[in-house]
């Protein structure tokens, strides 16, 4: 199954255990940066490892043997997806002691990881959920309006009209009078084409609410157009498409996904300069993974900067729950720190938890000469 909208995380987050333990699964399967081999070889290492994690809990010998069974099916099921599949990403929410699984297939790469907890861990879906728009893709030609929905790499017709518009003519007459005469009733025609594609446009944005609108126009007319369109849909004008009516599906959705990632990139290009140019003026900002999570533990942290599937691992307070990259006693209440296989995941769920806002930036990109990791701050502690 394909992970296509935020209603499948919130059935996975309702999902009750009792409880019990149940097991949350992420691996990036992403063939255009790796050989199938690679995968293979963490996907054997991930599940590994989580056996070793799972034999070290102090739990009932019944609630084991329900989550070995859980990495025995997922180690089967990602072994033939990897033959089957071309998605960038995996991720399987299993069960077996509740007879529940679902493998959803991912547009993008998570960070590997293996999760086991009373509930499943959702969070990762939600990220990639941030990375992409619904977007409203509008071709429009001399006769017909059609409406694309855009999402997650995938497209789907929305709607299709046809107007009555002449076909443009030359005739003579004195001094191009009648010439003149037949174009003013052409363009009125196409003039009415527009506001019936902007009224439909409109019907569409509320039947099914999109985040971005691409403009395709034949007769390059797309500033005539916009100037028919509600004021609330021309703030979400994003974009002049080159596709045209009757392209087909797929070249339509190869123009928006280039589109859309162009724009995406230069967002996180943007928000990178500017914790750059924060950082250059010794402003509310900070860099590095160590003097972040510094800055985490005095609450002040704004908003998270940090590179796409960046992970560490590190050390957290049981009490306090602050983190720490190598510290074995917080130095709050000299407590032994216990080991995190991820401080970055750590960081970020604490950010999130505080109400703060997580920025994942795709590499490579000017981060990487910051550590990878920075920070908005809301002030400086004293």
């Amino acid at each position: 199954m394909k992970f296509q909208d935020r209603s499948q995380i919130e059935a996975l987050a309702k999902f009750k255990s009792q409880g019990n333990l149940v097991t949350s699964f992420y691996l990036d399967t992403d063939k255009g940066r790796m050989s199938r081999k690679e995968i293979q070889l963490a996907l054997k290492n991930l599940v590994n490892d989580a056996k070793d994690r799972a034999c070290g809990l102090s739990i009932a010998k019944g609630k084991l043997d329900s989550l070995l069974r859980d990495l025995d099916r997922i180690a089967g099921h990602g072994s033939q997806a990897l033959g089957t599949s071309n998605a960038a990403g995996l991720a399987i929410f299993s069960a077996t002691g509740k007879d529940f699984w679902q493998a959803l297939e991912l547009p993008h790469g998570p960070r590997n990881r293996v999760i086991f907890d009373t509930s499943f861990y959702v969070r990762p879906l939600a990220s990639i959920l941030d990375k992409y728009s619904h977007i409203c893709a509008l071709l429009i030609g001399r006769r017909e309006s059609v409406w694309y929905d855009v999402s997650m790499g995938e497209i789907k017709l929305l709607d299709k009209i046809q107007s009555d518009v002449p076909s443009r003519v030359r005739e003579g007459g004195f001094e191009g009078t009648k010439e003149k005469k037949i174009e003013r009733h052409i363009d009125a025609h196409l003039q009415e084409h527009y506001k019936k594609t902007a009224k439909k446009t409109f019907e569409i944005s509320k039947k099914d609410p999109f985040d971005w609108l691409f403009i395709g126009s034949e007769e390059n007319h797309s500033g005539d157009f916009e100037t028919h369109l509600h004021s609330y849909l021309r703030d979400k004008v994003k974009a002049r498409l080159h596709a045209r009516v009757t392209d087909s599906t797929a070249k339509v959705l190869q123009e928006v996904s280039e589109v859309e990632s162009g724009l995406k990139k230069a967002e996180e290009e943007e928000i990178v300069q500017k914790l750059i140019t924060e950082l250059e003026r010794g402003g509310l900002a900070t860099s590095g993974l160590r003097d972040t999570i510094h800055r985490l533990n005095l609450f002040e942290v704004q908003t998270l900067v940090v590179t796409h599937n960046y992970a560490r691992p590190g050390r957290i307070c049981p009490t306090h729950k602050f983190l720490y990259l190598d510290e074995l006693k917080c130095p709050i209440d000299d407590k032994k720190t216990d080991v995190v296989a991820d401080i970055v995941d750590e960081a970020i769920e604490t950010v999130l938890k505080r109400g703060g806002t997580v920025r994942q930036i795709e590499p490579p990109s000017k981060l990487d000469r910051y550590g990878g990791i920075g920070a908005f701050l809301m002030y400086k502690a004293g």
